[in-house]
């Protein structure tokens, strides 16, 4: 059995020392609870959770979700996988494997404690949609064999698993899909669009812009999307997801470049580039499932949420 000590908790998370999983962490230690952060660190860094070394409630555990692990805790974020396409596509093979093994792994540790477990899935198991914007009843537009595909059909593999094992095994599960996130912590090399832009306006460099940019997206700042992984995490049994988390708030990628120079007070090129194969038209999320059960919905403006994570950058980049 899961342990039970009333209000304090032992909650693992993996990929603890990425981006979104070293804040998550932040807010459940904020929370009183006991936090286990496993992370390979192949896109997680240790300067992400350095702050928490000396705290008792904290500990690290360098570990590769694609073997099992052996603990005994209350609660499971499954958020290891690499997430921008530089990095997932760098080793397609292993990125499949930690979806797709690290859920096996991970949701056979939940079924041995009896503990509920939340999977970070993603807005790439909707694929270049044809419906806009996208609600949860969408099963999307996916390419199985492109070079996107290690990402978007492990994730949707990973989701499978979750039900399967939760009809299967009457197992307690939380599914997000998580829309385009931003904010402090971003990886400077990771391809994203917001950083891409932001450290090129830094370093005065031209800002590359994929495609004719107006393809559009919709960023969450960071702070919202914990909330909401949070409050999924601690709904009703019943409530197993998947739920969108993400902005519903629609930007040109043009739009957001433009923004990004105004905040740094710039004057650079825009220079186009071929669009990425596979690369989404449209990516909006349809939130009204998460309003409505979860009574979440974002609060940052992307305006604000720019100059944090401006500011944040303004301090690591050379």
């Amino acid at each position: 059995m899961g342990r039970s000590y009333e209000s304090q908790k032992r909650i693992l998370v993996t990929g603890g020392a990425g981006f979104i999983g070293s804040h998550l962490i932040d807010r459940l230690l904020a929370h009183g609870h006991e936090v286990i952060c496993a992370d390979n660190l192949f896109t997680g860094a240790k300067r992400n959770i350095t702050h928490l070394h000396g705290n008792p409630s904290f500990e690290f555990l360098r570990h590769d979700v694609t073997f099992p692990l052996y603990i005994e805790v209350d609660e499971i974020y499954n958020l290891a996988c690499p997430a921008s396409p530089i990095h997932y596509q760098h080793d397609p093979v292993q990125t499949t494997k930690t979806s797709v093994h690290g859920a096996i792994n991970m949701l056979g540790l939940a079924k041995r404690l009896k503990c509920k477990i939340l999977q970070a899935s993603t807005s790439e198991v909707y694929g270049d949609p044809s419906v806009h914007p996208q609600s949860e009843d969408y099963w999307g537009n996916v390419n199985p064999i492109g070079p996107r595909s290690c990402y978007d059909e492990s994730k949707r593999c990973a989701e499978t698993l979750f039900f399967d094992y939760h009809r299967q095994h009457d197992l307690e599960i939380k599914v997000a899909r998580i829309f385009n996130t931003y904010g402090p912590r971003m990886h400077q090399a990771d391809g994203r669009v917001v950083s891409n832009f932001i450290v090129q306006t830094l370093k005065r460099q031209p800002i590359t812009i994929y495609g004719d940019g107006q393809q559009t997206r919709s960023f969450c700042y960071v702070d919202d999307l914990v909330d909401g992984l949070i409050k999924l995490m601690e709904s009703s049994r019943e409530f197993t997801g998947p739920v969108n988390l993400g902005n519903p708030v629609e930007f040109t990628i043009r739009q957001l470049a433009e923004l990004v120079l105004k905040e740094c007070s710039a004057t650079l090129p825009l220079q186009n580039l071929p669009l990425p194969p596979d690369d989404p038209r449209q990516r909006q999320p349809d939130i009204s499932l998460a309003k409505k059960v979860l009574g979440w919905s974002p609060k940052v403006s992307l305006e604000n949420g720019i100059r944090r994570t401006i500011d944040y950058f303004r301090g690591v980049v050379s």
